[in-house]
């Protein structure tokens, strides 16, 4: 798995239990999970349509470091599926795992299009 992306977690991400909120830890998940579909797919119109379980394994306090990782799970005519885990790097343990999240290339007219792709490129690759 890439981890792409570090988050700081600060005092307005705390839930009252004075560790991180779940549900800010999924917007940086579906962010990034939208982020990389955007590049994979060279498409700005990327929505997410479905999620699959999420487990909550351990959490962060606040002034630890969030890493996000990415994988590809597959291609599919329209969508890309991913899966995703956040760890914390302070203490070295995943916080959370999300196996299958399916990512949807959308058209200019809003609804699912094909996008043509069937592995992942990287950024560098395309400008050889």
């Amino acid at each position: 798995m890439r981890f792409h992306t570090r988050k700081w977690v600060k005092p307005e991400d705390l839930n009252p239990n004075g560790s991180l909120f779940g549900g800010k830890l999924l917007a940086w998940l579906d962010e990034e999970l939208a982020l990389y579909s955007i590049i994979q797919l060279e498409n700005r119109r990327i929505v997410t349509k479905h999620m699959s379980e999420i487990n909550f394994r351990s959490s962060a306090r606040q002034g630890d470091i969030v890493e996000i990782g990415i994988d590809v799970v597959k291609f599919g005519h329209t969508s890309l599926v991913l899966k995703c885990e956040a760890r914390n790097m302070m203490t070295r343990e995943t916080i959370i795992t999300i196996d299958e999240t399916v990512m949807v290339n959308l058209g200019d007219d809003g609804k699912p299009q094909a996008h043509g792709k069937t592995e992942i490129e990287f950024v560098k690759d395309r400008l050889g």
